[in-house]
């Protein structure tokens, strides 16, 4: 026989006291706060951010109020800003239709030819023209993009 067979063996043994026990029982969460505190607790927070509400309510109404009447100071004034640049646009077709048409015999602008367009109605009556009139010398980049926000509002 070796050596090594002949050396004593030694049995792995627990050791003494034996070994822990294994934990299979359930281990409840640590409480922080008990029911009564957690209910406590949310009625604080809601009564202090009703009352945060209640301040913030009365300026932010304020405020509305505020714009309203500024909406309703400057409306007319917007208005008329918008007749105006709309009779200017008139204006600046009726001069581009004037210098595209200025070789062309017995052309009048207005008219078609020198036969008023709308006889019925008085000369110095305002007639709105077609929206395709009214872009009419414009490209049409401008054109397609007022159309897109006159149908879609």
């Amino acid at each position: 026989m070796s050596a090594a067979a002949s050396a004593t063996r030694k049995q792995d043994m627990p050791p003494p006291g034996g070994y822990k026990k294994i934990p299979y029982l359930r281990v409840p969460a640590k409480s922080y706060f008990t029911g009564f505190q957690m209910l406590a607790g949310y009625a604080v927070v809601t009564a202090a951010g009703m009352y945060v509400y209640y301040l913030t309510a009365k300026q932010i109404h304020r405020e509305e109020i505020e714009n309203r009447s500024a909406q309703n100071v400057i409306y007319p004034l917007l208005i008329a800003e918008r007749d105006r640049e709309f009779l200017k646009q008139l204006r600046r077709n009726r001069d581009e239709e004037a210098k595209l048409m200025a070789n062309v015999p017995g052309w009048e602008v207005g008219t078609w030819y020198g036969e008023p367009v709308y006889k019925t109605l008085p000369k110095d009556t305002l007639v709105t023209p077609l929206f395709k009139e009214f872009y009419a010398h414009t490209d049409y980049k401008s054109y397609a993009k007022r159309a897109h926000l006159k149908l879609w509002s």
